[in-house]
């Protein structure tokens, strides 16, 4: 018996190996993932696990959150649902609220994505980096585009999620856990912010109100079942935990910009995250009532950063440098610039800088076919 478990084991790591084989990158080859790639997991959280009843391989789910610069990984325990391990304080993120648009607009991405073991780059020059598969189907079906879009470390954004090279390094090895056991995937889940009725109430005069409406549909369907929600896309919309109608004869079939089929939500699924809709659509209706403050639709920033980091890294999230993110806002007035050269300058948002801002290729560990095109 130990010996079987020994060998599967061992199959199991060069399967690993094989999958996530280091990619080149302009031209540098290698054989050996590096041992960043391979740490195992620090003791305490190893210790953490046991004490929440999770196996080490079971598998992840990960939840993002631009607002409160959070990153919560999420690990099925051996009831088989998914419970909380531990929150990370995200260093860097950049953009504004909203969604991914097109590549260029530093915007980190919002949607459901699936992580799968080719997209874990363990050569990353950004310490360790997971490309959370942005542009997914919704993404393309609504014309937005984009690419290398990570979680990765060294706190450093254009378009990403970064943490310090430490946090990176556990949440890589839990990742790389999770398909050590057998599992092909783990869901990424991206939010503006905790989609509470508080939040949303403070939000609700963005543009993108719609959108994240139809994100907290999966949102719920998660934090009332603790399981991962089935996402499909048709008609350029999210649906989740889509099933056949009862007798049907054929299976679904989902095409993100046709028509959406005819189908059903598994009802103690739907039961369930019905009143929890119900419940907050209660609580949000009265804090309009009550003409709760709202929040900006614009905030003038390149991102954010979690307040752990803020004296750690002063000054790193700075002035948007690009088109604000909303390109229906009125035109703004010119704000004064510092560059990297020290002069100052007055720029209109939405014109090109006299600097272009330009992607350190050197700094990526991708093959350079895929680097054809990349801004930031």
């Amino acid at each position: 018996m130990i010996r079987a478990t020994v060998l599967r084991a061992l199959v199991l790591t060069a399967a690993f190996a094989a999958g996530l084989m280091p990619v080149t990158c302009l031209g540098e080859n290698s054989n050996r993932l590096p041992t960043k790639a391979t740490k195992e997991l620090p003791p305490e959280l190893l210790s953490l696990l046991r004490q929440k009843k999770m196996p080490k391989y079971s598998p992840i789910f990960v939840r993002l959150f631009k607002e409160e610069a959070e990153l919560e990984v999420w690990k099925q325990d051996t009831t088989g649902r998914f419970q909380i391990l531990k929150i990370y304080p995200i260093c860097r993120w950049s953009g504004d609220l909203g969604p991914k648009l097109q590549e260029g607009d530093r915007q980190a991405p919002e949607g459901f994505y699936t992580v799968t073991p080719e997209l874990m780059n363990p050569n990353s020059n950004f310490y360790l980096a997971i490309n959370v598969g942005y542009p997914n189907s919704f993404d393309k079906a609504n014309n937005r585009d984009g690419s290398l879009l990570m979680i990765h470390g060294d706190c450093s954004s254009s378009g990403c999620y970064a943490v310090t090279d430490e946090q990176i390094s556990e949440i890589y090895s839990l990742a790389r856990d999770s398909f050590l056991g057998s599992r092909p995937s783990f869901q990424v889940q991206a939010y503006p912010f905790r989609l509470t009725p508080a939040n949303l109430a403070r939000h609700r005069n963005n543009p993108n109100l719609a959108f994240w409406k139809m994100l907290k549909i999966g949102n719920d369907h998660f934090e009332t079942t603790h399981l991962e929600p089935k996402v499909d896309v048709c008609n350029r919309l999210y649906v989740f935990n889509a099933q056949p109608p009862p007798n049907s004869p054929s299976p679904l079939v989902f095409n993100p910009t046709d028509k959406c089929p005819a189908f059903v939500v598994n009802p103690k699924i739907a039961r369930r995250a019905l009143e929890k809709q119900r419940t907050d659509e209660l609580e949000y209706a009265q804090l309009l009532k009550d003409n709760v403050p709202a929040a900006p639709i614009y905030s003038g920033l390149d991102g954010g950063m979690n307040k752990a980091f803020l004296a750690q890294f002063p000054g790193r999230v700075t002035l948007a440098k690009v088109l604000p993110y909303a390109s229906y806002l009125p035109q703004l007035p010119p704000i004064p610039w510092v560059d990297s050269d020290g002069s100052l300058t007055s720029k209109w948002f939405g014109t090109m800088f006299s600097k272009p801002i330009v992607c350190d290729l050197a700094r990526a560990s991708f093959p350079s076919s895929v680097l054809v095109g990349h801004q930031c």
